[in-house]
């Protein structure tokens, strides 16, 4: 038995401005559950728990926390209360200099029909899945600019296959 055994990545949190305009993309229309939402009078900021969850959400609120805090791979949006009011504030996503964060990735089973849906929807791209080198899978935004990987395992074992065997010619840079 290892030291780690019953470890697990339970989530990943984000800020985020606006929790509607949040909401809107991660539940409406990226369709994850929103399973818990903590409000913080006395710190003046709120907690969204969502997610894609196998099997029933506990109904009632203290089996639901404990519950939450044993699943895998769930999204944490926190607002801290005003930043939506103010068109200016912004948090940095990531992607821009000095580069820290990337990005979160969904899985979905046909890369191609599911950026059809988000494209009709008026979600904005980073790229799309026939822009670029690394041919199907996108990039999309959520509200505050966070990328957002839309990838599918066939379209990657095709991908990551063409690596290996071009890391077999030779190593890349160090």
């Amino acid at each position: 038995m290892r030291p780690t055994d019953g470890f697990r990545l339970n989530h990943t949190m984000l800020r985020v401005r606006d929790p509607v305009a949040s909401l809107g993309l991660y539940r409406d229309i990226l369709g994850m559950t929103l399973i818990d939402r903590f409000d913080f009078d006395a710190g003046r900021f709120s907690l969204y728990f969502l997610g894609y969850p196998e099997g029933p959400v506990p109904e009632d609120a203290d089996a639901r926390v404990e519950w939450l805090f044993e699943q895998r791979a769930l999204l944490e949006l926190t607002h801290n209360w005003g930043t939506e009011s103010d068109a200016a504030f912004a948090y940095h996503n990531g992607n821009a200099e000095p580069r820290g964060f990337g990005h979160i990735a969904l899985t979905v089973p046909d890369v191609d029909a599911a950026c059809a849906r988000l494209e009709s929807l008026d979600v904005t791209f980073v790229k799309r899945p026939r822009d670029g080198t690394m041919k199907g899978l996108a990039f999309i935004q959520d509200p505050d600019g966070y990328w957002i990987e839309i990838v599918s395992g066939p379209n990657l074992r095709g991908l990551m296959a063409g690596v290996r065997a071009a890391a077999k010619q030779g190593p890349g840079p160090a």
